[in-house]
């Protein structure tokens, strides 16, 4: 029997946005962006995972990283103009996102947080990204990805990765 569909906090936020997006409900596990790539058969370069973080004065922020990349977060402090980033505690990163972790997703979320993306993920047509729950996936345009949040992009992937 097919995975039913949720209608998450993320699924009506691009839905109110008149997005198009296809998903993907698929056998969560510990694993990430691995995790679903291999279920699904797809490049974890295209599944893209949503970090809430916060910088040295304890704003919580979003960043948006390749699945086979980490962020390097001094790289990303300095774009920023913060002394340093450090991920949330995963209770700290629930309660600003308003999602679970494993299930967190940029779109709908809790409270407005300033979003920061890759640049590189702005040159894939398409992207795999958290739909709002641990187990749900959407697949939508990179440049509606960019015309929802309007994050500002950044060089922030572990240098050599």
């Amino acid at each position: 029997m097919a995975k039913r569909e949720p209608v998450t906090q993320a699924v009506r936020a691009l839905r109110a946005a008149g997005v198009a997006f296809d998903g993907y409900p698929y056998d969560y596990q510990q694993g990430g962006t691995a995790e679903f790539a291999a279920q699904l058969g797809v490049d974890e370069h295209a599944v893209i995972k949503t970090l809430i973080l916060e910088d040295d004065a304890h704003k919580p922020l979003v960043m948006l990283m390749h699945g086979d990349r980490e962020v390097a977060t001094g790289l990303l402090a300095k774009a920023i103009g913060a002394k340093r980033v450090q991920p949330c505690a995963p209770r700290v990163a629930d309660r600003h996102s308003g999602y679970q972790v494993g299930g967190t997703s940029p779109f709908g979320t809790r409270h407005a947080m300033p979003v920061y993306c890759e640049r590189s993920i702005t040159n894939l047509p398409q992207i795999y990204i958290n739909g709002g729950k641990r187990g749900y996936i959407v697949r939508l345009a990179s440049s509606d990805l960019l015309w929802v949040l309007r994050p500002t992009l950044v060089d922030a992937a572990q240098p050599g990765a």
